[in-house]
C-alpha cells in the first residue's frame, strides 16, 4: 500500500487534521492505497496556491506550456501499465479496457492538447465605414483557476479530458477524482512533479465531495468548474456557483438515457454487436451508456435472440485478468441499487428476457457482479425507461413507425447520446437531425475523438469536451476596440 499525501504549490503535504482514507480493491475487498483527507483549509491552500501561480503560467508563450504538456504525456506512457491496473482494481473495470482505453486516451489528451496550445489566436472584426477611425479584435484568455472534478467510472481519462484543455489555455487548476477511485489523479501530482511544472500549476486534493468538492465550488478564487458526474449533483454545483462571491462557469457532462433506433433494415449482426459494447462496457456505468433500444417489429425478435446470444459469451471475472471483458461494480449498495429497479420494473410489467440477477460463476461469488440484463415489454411510463440505472440493463420496446421512434427516442429528461442503425444512409440522417442528443451514432456504438465535441442537452449537463471545443470551454472571450488616429 502506498501513502499519497496532498500536492499544493509543488508539496506533498499532510492534511490539516492529519486524517487519511482508504480505496479499494472492487473485486475483494483488500486495501489498495491510503490518501490525506483534504479539509476546507486545505481546499482553500490549493486554490490560493493555484491564483499565485497564474500570472506565470498564463504568461508563458504556447510553445512553452506545449512543451509541458508533452513532458507530462511521456511520463504517464511510460507508467502507463502501472496507472491501468490500480485503475482496474480500483473502478472494477477490465484492465483490459483501463491499459487500452482509459489510460490510452488520456495521454492522447496531452499530446493532443499539447498542439493546440500553439493554435490559440485571436480575430479582427471590420466595423465598417461608419468606424473608419476604429479597429476591432478579439483575443482568447485564460479564466483563471480551473476546479477540475472527476467521477469513479472513469477517473483518470474524464479528470484529463478537462485537465489537458485547462492547462493548454493558460489555467491553473486544482484537481480531485471521486474518494471511491483516487490513487490515478494522485499519481498525476508525481507526473506533474516529474515533468517540472512550476509549483501551483497543478494542485491535487483528495475527499468526499460533499466536503471538499463543494468547498471547491463554493472557493472564490475558483473562475470555471469542469465536473462529470450525476444530474443530482450538478444541480447541487449550479446552487453552489451562484451563492459563491464569484459565480463560476461551470462545464458539466451529466446523466444520460441514450436512445437507440433500430430500424426494419439495419444490419442485424453490427446493431446487436455494437450493443453489446454500448451497454455493458464498463459494467454499464456509463453516462452515454446505450440503454433503451427502439427496435422495429418487423426485426424485433431476432434482434432479441442474437443479442441474448451474444450477452451469454461475454466473459465477466477478475478485473486484472487481461482476458476478462466485463468486471465488477463499483459497490454492493450500488448492485442492489441496480437490482431494485430492475424488480420494480418486473412489478411494473417489464419482463426479464435475460440476465436480471448477482453473478456468481468464475469465482465471482461475494463481489458485486451482475449479469448482462435486458428487459423487455418496457412502456414509456416506466421507472426503468426513464431513469439512469448506471449498470448493464438494456430497456427493449418495439415500433411500428418511425415517428413513434423518434418521439420515443426524444421522450426522456436527458440529451446525451443517441444512436440509430439503418443501411438506408439518407434515412438515417433524416432520423439523426431529429433527435435531441449532444452526440447521435449512426451504425456505430457511442465512442469518442480528441477532434471531436462531446456533451449533452437537457439535464444531460452543458458545455462540450474535446476538440477546440473544449479547449474554448476554458478560454474567456475579450473585446478590443481601439480608436485608431
Amino acid at each position: 500500500m502506498k501513502e499519497f499525501k496532498l500536492y499544493i504549490n509543488g508539496q506533498w503535504t499532510d492534511s490539516e487534521d492529519g486524517k487519511t482514507f482508504v480505496s479499494y480493491h472492487k473485486a475483494n475487498g483488500q486495501e489498495v492505497n491510503r490518501f490525506a483527507a483534504a479539509t476546507v483549509n486545505d481546499v482553500d491552500r490549493a486554490c490560493r496556491a493555484a491564483r499565485a501561480a497564474f500570472p506565470l503560467w498564463s504568461g508563458l508563450d504556447g510553445e512553452t506550456r506545449s512543451d509541458y504538456l508533452r513532458k507530462a504525456a511521456a511520463i504517464m506512457r511510460r507508467r502507463q501499465r502501472e496507472m491501468a491496473e490500480v485503475e482496474a482494481m480500483e473502478t472494477g473495470k477490465p484492465v483490459f479496457d483501463t491499459y487500452g482505453f482509459d489510460t490510452r486516451v488520456s495521454i492522447w489528451a496531452f499530446e493532443y492538447f499539447a498542439d493546440l496550445c500553439r493554435e490559440i489566436k485571436g480575430e479582427v472584426i471590420p466595423l465598417g465605414e461608419i468606424n473608419q477611425r476604429d479597429f476591432d479584435f478579439v483575443t482568447y484568455e485564460p479564466y483563471g483557476v480551473a476546479a477540475i472534478i472527476a467521477p469513479f467510472n472513469f477517473p483518470l481519462h474524464l479528470l484529463t479530458r478537462s485537465l489537458a484543455p485547462a492547462l493548454a489555455a493558460g489555467n491553473t487548476c486544482v484537481i480531485k477524482a471521486s474518494s471511491i477511485t483516487p490513487t490515478t489523479a494522485a499519481i498525476m501530482g508525481e507526473v506533474f512533479e516529474e515533468a517540472g511544472f512550476p509549483a501551483g500549476v497543478v494542485n491535487v486534493i483528495h475527499g468526499q465531495g460533499s466536503l471538499v468538492g463543494n468547498a471547491l465550488v463554493s472557493h472564490k478564487e475558483v473562475d470555471v468548474v469542469g465536473f462529470t458526474g450525476s444530474e443530482a449533483v450538478g444541480r447541487q454545483l449550479m446552487h453552489l456557483s451562484a451563492d459563491s462571491p464569484v459565480m463560476k462557469k461551470l462545464v458539466l457532462e451529466l446523466g444520460g438515457k441514450g436512445g437507440v433506433i433500430v430500424e426494419s433494415d439495419a444490419d442485424i449482426d453490427i446493431a446487436t454487436t455494437c450493443q453489446i459494447e454500448g451497454f455493458t462496457f464498463n459494467q454499464g456505468e456509463v453516462c452515454c451508456a446505450m440503454t433503451r433500444v427502439i427496435a422495429h417489429e418487423d426485426v424485433y425478435d431476432e434482434y432479441l435472440a442474437m443479442l441474448k446470444a451474444k450477452c451469454e459469451q461475454i466473459r465477466i471475472g477478475d478485473p486484472l485478468d487481461y482476458e476478462t471483458r466485463m468486471g465488477v461494480l463499483i459497490s454492493e449498495e450500488h448492485l442492489q441499487e441496480v437490482d431494485a429497479l430492475v424488480r420494480r420494473a418486473v412489478e411494473q410489467g417489464a419482463k426479464i428476457y435475460c440476465g436480471g440477477c448477482r453473478y456468481t460463476e468464475n469465482g465471482c461469488a461475494g463481489a458485486p457482479y451482475y449479469t448482462p440484463t435486458i428487459l423487455t415489454d418496457v412502456t414509456p411510463d416506466m421507472e426503468i425507461w426513464r431513469t439512469e440505472v448506471f449498470g448493464p440493463v438494456l430497456c427493449v420496446c418495439k415500433y411500428r413507425d418511425t415517428e413513434d421512434a423518434v418521439r420515443l427516442a426524444n421522450d426522456t429528461e436527458f440529451g446525451l447520446g443517441a444512436n440509430v442503425f439503418s443501411r438506408d444512409l439518407v434515412k438515417a440522417y433524416k432520423i439523426a437531425q431529429r433527435l435531441n442528443a449532444g452526440s447521435v451514432w449512426v451504425n456505430l456504438p457511442n465512442g469518442m475523438h480528441m477532434a471531436c465535441p462531446f456533451g449533452g442537452n437537457k439535464n444531460s449537463g452543458s458545455g462540450r469536451e474535446y476538440g477546440t471545443y473544449g479547449l474554448h470551454e476554458y478560454l474567456k472571450v475579450k473585446n478590443n476596440m481601439w480608436r485608431m488616429h
